[in-house]
């Protein structure tokens, strides 16, 4: 997986450098026609120059540096057509533009900002191909200029499409995740007052006869009903955080801990680490519910199925702009219900919620012979 990860890495960063090629090509091919056509060609030339550091700085200064070449554009192409100079369109200025229309239109928010952004860019290359018609060649040029534009719109949008639905589904989980968590919650409670009522009365009975068993019994149900109000907090923390609000913490890190010591305690032992580069402020919420849902699926399947397990190795680790979380158990066969992914809503849930927040699940052996479940999240940029 993280093999993967160092591929995905690479084909960017090769993208990236193609990208730039490209941009750096054309901009030599404007140089050629500079020293053909005049003197105001220079400034296509040094617009050329602006739009490639647009396109480096697209990610810090999107909408400001996508309208200072705009700008900058219409402004050469309406001195040009003032003055009557020669010129031609940039190829560099417009690879830019073309490449900021894909960005603006995938990211900027909201989406009626970016549409019109990207109308304003149609109106600019028209305006390009009129106030720089050389050799009565406008014509050819706003068509091509045209159908450049139809296709880095068309991306943008299909981009941007993408990203509601992911989106959605992220909302989608959350939802789910709190509808659960509210069933949880009357279930929680019950098991909490149950004990506390119980050790009550058990403390009742032993008063009169054995007065000593007595403060025992209340720090055990003092002790129970902290216990009861943490947790009853951290769900309706959770249960009350909306999309937009600051974060708030529902599942901790110290809960995957607790978790993996709960299930030591009554069962194989647990090795969990947490690697570096990762705290509590590192995840959006959402992604440490799922984290935590995933490493509880993956122990009661341990449980489950593999009784005869020996030890089981739990790690949460950070690769580049991923979150990995692995759970290995050793010393006993793969069962064939849970190499199907099956069992309820169990994994099969599991994979979906993780896939829904751009992330994959995979449960099956391991290359050393264990059996291994593995979530990946992306990182918030």
């Amino acid at each position: 997986m993280g093999d993967s990860k160092r591929i995905l890495y690479w084909v960017r960063r090769l993208s990236e450098i193609a990208m730039y090629g490209w941009l750096l090509m054309l901009l030599m091919l404007d140089l050629v026609l500079a020293v053909t056509i005049g003197p105001l060609q220079w400034l296509v030339v040094m617009c050329g120059v602006g739009g490639m550091v647009a396109v480096a700085l697209r990610r810090r200064y999107r909408v400001v540096g996508f309208c200072a070449l705009m700008s900058t554009s219409f402004g050469i192409s309406l001195l040009m057509g003032v003055t009557g100079w020669v010129g031609a369109p940039g190829l560099a200025e417009t690879g830019a533009l073309l490449i900021l229309i894909i960005g603006v239109l995938r990211h900027v928010e909201p989406v009626r900002l970016a549409a019109t952004l990207a109308c304003v860019a149609l109106v600019v290359l028209m305006w390009e191909a009129n106030g720089r018609e050389y050799q009565n060649s406008g014509l050819i040029i706003a068509f091509m200029l045209f159908a450049s534009w139809s296709t880095a719109a068309g991306i943008g949008a299909y981009l941007r499409f993408q990203q509601e639905r992911r989106n959605m589904a992220v909302h989608s989980v959350r939802r789910a995740e709190r509808l659960e968590l509210a069933r949880e919650l009357h279930d929680l409670v019950a098991h909490h007052i149950t004990g506390i009522v119980v050790q009550a009365q058990a403390a009742r009975t032993v008063a009169e006869t054995r007065p000593e068993a007595v403060a025992p019994a209340l720090d055990a149900i003092a002790t129970a009903g902290s216990d009861a109000l943490t947790s009853m907090r951290r769900m309706v923390a959770v249960l009350r955080t909306e999309d937009d609000a600051a974060r708030k913490p529902g599942i901790a890190l110290a809960d995957l801990r607790m978790l993996s010591d709960r299930f030591s305690a009554d069962g194989p032992k647990v090795a969990f680490e947490i690697g570096q580069g990762l705290d509590d402020h590192t995840l959006a919420p959402e992604v440490m519910t799922t984290l935590h849902r995933v490493m509880q699926e993956a122990l009661t399947n341990i449980r489950k199925h593999a009784a005869r397990t020996a030890w089981v190795e739990a790690d949460l680790r950070r690769y580049e702009r991923v979150v990995v979380l692995r759970v290995r158990n050793f010393g006993s066969g793969s069962d064939p219900r849970v190499s199907r992914l099956g069992g309820g809503f169990g994994l099969v849930g599991m994979a979906e919620r993780v896939e829904a927040l751009g992330g994959r699940l995979y449960a099956g052996p391991s290359p050393e012979g264990a059996w291994e479940v593995i979530a990946e999240f992306p990182l918030s940029p």
